[in-house]
């Protein structure tokens, strides 16, 4: 059964793995075999996550590229496939929540500036899904085979407060991702997507603790809301790549969202 999520000789980009989810899911990918494109705008934090892959016995290098920079993509993309082959997995986790747009109370929804929102927006839906797979996407369609995994959100099935714009985009991430299912299926590429629940992050860990480490009052609602009472660790995203990843084990699995969330979704009254 484990030859399901064997995934030697596949060529898995990662965009966003300098960040730790994307980063979790890298070196899950390479620990399965996969060649690993490590795709990220911080070349020590990029190159730091090819070692860890390669100590694992993992094949992996770095290509620095901006996710909303369609020139950088074409770049990255031409010296994968010189590198490793032509990609075969695609995984969007680029993007992130902004101060400039996060409701707060010194700073109102109507006070968010049209061009802060712009361009948060823009980072998690243009360089989270659109301009990749505009890039990756149409060399699979033209081989017949591939796997791309949009990263979701919580949000995006139920706006949380503060994170506006983020929860917006994450929405538009899921609506992408239906559309490109449906458009791709056919030609045997295959989008689907997966919602991670609470992982802290340096995106939103002044919004979960304090200076001193104890939780915000923010962060106790969370756990409040969430079954399994605790915020998700990076690693535990890894076996739902995996599984999205293998053709053998999802080669019928397209347009689907997988919770990661500790069942948050799931919590009502």
């Amino acid at each position: 059964m484990t030859k399901l999520f064997d995934l030697s000789g596949e060529v898995a980009v990662v965009i966003g793995a300098t960040g730790a989810l994307g980063g979790a899911i890298a070196e899950g990918l390479g620990e399965a075999g996969a060649s690993v494109a490590v795709v990220g705008r911080n070349e020590e934090r990029g190159e730091a996550r090819v070692a860890a892959i390669r100590k694992k016995s993992g094949n992996a290098a770095f290509f620095r590229a901006d996710a909303l920079q369609r020139d950088d993509l074409r770049g990255a993309s031409v010296a994968i496939e010189k590198l490793f082959g032509p990609p075969t997995i695609l995984v969007n986790a680029a993007g992130g929540n902004d101060p400039k747009v996060t409701v707060t109370g010194d700073r109102s929804f109507e006070q968010i500036a049209l061009a802060d929102w712009a361009a948060n927006f823009d980072l998690n839906l243009a360089g989270g899904v659109l301009l990749p797979c505009q890039e990756f996407g149409p060399g699979m369609l033209a081989r017949g085979r591939g796997s791309i995994i949009n990263i979701a959100s919580v949000s995006a099935h139920i706006p949380l407060s503060r994170v506006v714009t983020y929860s917006a985009a994450k929405a538009a991430v899921l609506s992408l991702s239906l559309f490109l299912a449906r458009e791709w299926a056919a030609k045997g590429v295959r989008v689907n997507t997966i919602t991670p629940g609470f992982f802290p992050a340096e995106q939103n860990r002044k919004l979960l603790f304090n200076d001193d480490g104890s939780p915000t009052p923010r962060t106790r609602s969370i756990w409040g809301h969430t079954p399994m009472g605790r915020f998700g660790e990076a690693q535990e995203l890894i076996g739902a790549a995996l599984f999205l990843a293998s053709h053998k084990a999802s080669g019928f699995v397209t347009g689907s969202d997988i919770r990661v969330d500790g069942g948050f979704l799931s919590q009502t009254i």
